[in-house]
């Protein structure tokens, strides 16, 4: 899978906006976790970033791949990596970086969440 060939910029389906990573960014160590995940479990070219009620503190992070974007989704290009996020996520997203940590204790996707006022200890959720 290439970014490139997933989405180009002027393929755009109606009703999805361009964003860009002032909405969402990953480092390069997640985009490249969550481009080899992508190849593995071949669910869909696009992670799909979400916020759901839940979780220790309210609400939690969903991530997920799928095949295309839905009408209203904000498209975000980063490390190389197609990120889908629905209009009611990006309210609780904006401005977040999300990083990838191999360690073997507290490894995986960390989100850097400026919204947040307070998050739980495993990072999974958080409350506005």
């Amino acid at each position: 899978m290439t970014t490139e060939t997933a989405l180009p910029a002027t393929a755009l389906p109606e009703g999805v906006r361009e964003g860009n990573e002032n909405l969402v960014c990953l480092t390069e160590a997640a985009g490249a976790k969550a481009r080899a995940l992508m190849d593995r479990e071949k669910q869909g070219d696009f992670l799909r970033i979400a916020i759901t009620g839940g979780g220790c503190n309210g609400l939690s992070y969903k991530l997920r791949f799928t095949a295309g974007p839905k009408r209203g989704d904000i498209l975000v290009r980063s490390a190389r990596t197609p990120v889908l996020v629905d209009p009611k996520t990006a309210l609780y997203l904006k401005g977040s970086r999300i990083d990838y940590s191999e360690k073997l204790l507290g490894g995986g996707f960390k989100f850097t969440n400026p919204n947040a006022k307070a998050s739980c200890s495993c990072g999974e959720s958080f409350s506005v």
